[in-house]
């Protein structure tokens, strides 16, 4: 028996054992519960940015569909939705495309201008410009 296998049954044998006991289940349930919701939620803040936003996001979802059947069904149809976007934008012509990426790009820098990243790498090189500051942390 290969060792992927040996440590597949040996969680399975554990989840049984977990499944056993109602208050341990219980709690095994919130804790999959709580991990899946945090790791979703740093999944959608990084959409945007350049890097696994969206795997991210689907791991978060795995985590949730291992307990969860509505997050299994959510995680299905955002697969689906992902990659039906993903097909149909690279079947665009190339300014499609740019703009894809171009709409991206300003959501990034409109989203670290609000958050005050940019005033405070202008303050690291001594540029003072008003602009910079963020209106919602002013």
């Amino acid at each position: 028996m290969s060792a992927w296998k040996r440590l597949r049954l040996w969680g399975r044998q554990r989840r049984y054992l977990i499944r056993r006991n109602p208050r341990l289940h219980l709690a095994y349930r919130i804790g999959v519960g709580v991990v899946g919701t945090v790791v979703l939620a740093c999944g959608i803040v990084t959409i945007p940015y350049p890097g696994p936003g969206w795997l991210i996001v689907f791991l978060g979802l795995g985590i949730l569909a291992s307990e969860f059947t509505w997050a299994h069904r959510l995680l299905t149809f955002a697969r689906g939705k992902y990659e039906a976007y993903m097909d149909w934008l690279q079947r665009q012509p190339w300014w499609v495309q740019a703009a894809a990426w171009l709409a991206t790009a300003a959501i990034v820098v409109i989203t670290l201008w609000l958050l005050g990243a940019i005033a405070l790498v202008a303050g690291w090189l001594n540029i003072e410009a008003g602009w910079l500051e963020s209106p919602i942390l002013s």
